[in-house]
């Protein structure tokens, strides 16, 4: 008789094109955060993809263990919050993403609401089922039935990889994520058997400093300077300078003030005319954009900034596209 676990670090897609139909189903790429969601008898608890307990953020999520009766369970899913549209909305649910508040939080249930799209069955009951194929896993999953205010299960195509990366386009969702019939799932690795395909570029990103802004932002951020670690440290991508509101940038120059330092983390250094006036912060935030290409000498093409990635640690981004 298996425990129900306490933590279990979320299975990884691999960046990669669309597989064969046979064999596979499809799911859709949400534009969210990664959750597991550990459920007993009522009580539950939200851990984000690097293990931090989440749960007073989203009060919202808590249902579902009055939904689940007395099943005992271990969910993997993504929370998101949607836009007026119905689309997945990123920049929305930023507003959820960072709050410590159970007040706030309770309030922000009310007005951002998130949603827990729940795509995997870890542990039910007695029996964990990560040695079960994924075809097994989603069977049992689809019949608990969990379709709430709060959270879905949304569906998975089976033999239609092409309809399914069509009807991500024409619902503008970031993408679909392939999955083999047969895959057992592998806690924290990033699996072949996972295939994500994206309709967006986007890269996760880590802050190393920024510049300060003028004309209207003058006294804030005017660009964020960009990387990705490497053998030799923190290699210098590019710097992002649109895609934000004014409450993320007051955010962002709080957050960064906090781990200001005197010299420069990147390796080799940043060159002369993007590191002007420049003030340097140690690695510690993550964050995402969105962008058109990749130069010829490895720095971001156009980026815009989508927004902190607190579910991510530094030493988790790694070159996806």
């Amino acid at each position: 008789m298996a425990a129900l676990p306490e933590h279990l670090s979320p299975m990884l897609a691999t960046l990669g094109e669309l597989p064969p139909d046979d064999g596979w189903a499809f799911e859709m790429k949400w534009d969210g955060v990664r959750a597991i969601v550990r459920a007993d008898r009522g009580g539950v608890t939200v851990l984000s993809r690097n293990d931090l307990d989440v749960s007073v953020s989203y009060p919202e999520l808590h249902g579902i263990g009055d939904a689940l009766g007395e099943h005992r369970a271990l969910l993997d899913g993504e929370i998101v919050s949607f836009d007026a549209h119905g689309r997945p909305s990123f920049g929305k649910l930023q507003q959820r993403m960072h709050v410590g508040s159970a007040a706030t939080a309770r309030r922000l249930s009310e007005s951002v609401p998130a949603v827990l799209l729940v795509f995997d069955l870890l542990h039910l009951d007695t029996r964990s089922l990560l040695n079960m194929p994924y075809r097994e896993r989603r069977a049992l999953l689809v019949g608990l039935g969990l379709d709430g205010p709060s959270w879905q299960t949304p569906p998975a195509f089976h033999g239609t990889g092409a309809a399914a990366v069509q009807t991500s386009k024409d619902q503008q969702l970031e993408g679909v994520v392939a999955k083999r019939l047969d895959s057992v799932y592998t806690p924290g690795r990033r699996s072949p058997f996972w295939i994500k395909v994206k309709n967006l570029r986007t890269q996760e990103v880590v802050i190393g400093g920024w510049t300060p802004g003028q004309g209207r932002r003058s006294g804030t951020i005017g660009a964020l300077l960009l990387g990705i670690g490497s053998p030799d440290g923190l290699r210098y991508i590019g710097k992002v300078g649109t895609g934000f509101t004014d409450d993320m940038l007051a955010d962002l120059k709080r957050r960064l003030d906090r781990h200001a330092r005197a010299t420069s983390p990147f390796t080799p250094d940043v060159p002369r005319a993007d590191a002007r006036d420049g003030r340097w912060v140690t690695p510690a935030l993550v964050g995402e954009v969105a962008f058109s290409e990749w130069t010829s000498d490895g720095r971001l093409r156009h980026p815009a900034w989508r927004g902190l990635r607190p579910d991510k640690a530094p030493g988790d981004v790694v070159v996806e596209s």
